[in-house]
């Protein structure tokens, strides 16, 4: 089988702040900005990875999600504990410091993990945590 990740989900509750976040402090194309009925799903990926995209969603719209669901839904996205993903990059100090300083809600600062990776974690505006990997 040749399969690829394609798209990964991930919630926003702000698409501005979204938007701030992933385009303009971490340099993501915005490759779809979809708006129906008041809400926006708003597709963004690495430039130059034309195959390889985020969409953020608006939370908790599939109409199969009961009330107490989205509740619990919204509930741990608030606490930061809905959703998240792992990005790298090939300079993970230089990426720390100008997510930094853009005030952006750190984690964990740069650290040398025991299973072999060093990484550092932040939370996007909608509480999504990301953890960022240096790539050796």
């Amino acid at each position: 089988m040749d399969i690829t990740i394609h798209s990964s989900f991930l919630p926003h509750d702000d698409a501005d702040a979204a938007l701030a976040f992933y385009r303009d402090l971490l340099g993501f194309e915005v490759r779809l900005d979809v708006g129906y009925d008041g809400m926006r799903w708003i597709t963004v990926g690495p430039e130059g990875q034309p195959n390889t995209s985020i969409v953020l969603t608006p939370p908790a719209v599939d109409p199969g999600i009961t009330d107490d669901e989205r509740r619990t839904i919204l509930e741990m996205m608030a606490k930061g504990t809905y959703a998240g993903l792992l990005l790298a990059t090939p300079d993970l100090d230089v990426t720390f410091d100008k997510l930094q300083a853009a005030d952006a809600d750190v984690v964990q600062e740069p650290t040398e993990q025991p299973y072999g990776v060093r990484d550092c974690a932040v939370r996007d505006p909608a509480g999504n945590l990301l953890r960022i990997q240096e790539v050796r």
